[in-house]
């Protein structure tokens, strides 16, 4: 994951997915080789900074009719 920056060039919308909400708020998720059927599923991604705190995940799905965002679902253990 990397955060965004104006200074930072970064590949296609194909290649990365923003997310967007508490905890991993702004950051892009690479998901180059990823079959179309994991990115219409969503991510449970391992993160220290949400509800559970270190090897706790949050859960992103994909933004009904914007390709390239997922939004924050919760948080889990």
């Amino acid at each position: 994951m990397t955060r965004a920056s104006p200074r930072r060039p970064w590949a296609s919308p194909r290649c990365r997915w923003w997310l967007e909400g508490c905890p991993l708020d702004g950051l892009l998720l690479d998901i180059t080789g990823w079959t179309a059927e994991e990115i219409q599923t969503g991510v449970a991604l391992m993160t220290e900074l949400g509800q559970f705190g270190p090897g706790g995940r949050a859960l992103y799905d994909p933004r009904p009719g914007e390709r390239n965002r997922w939004d924050w679902s919760g948080d889990t253990p």
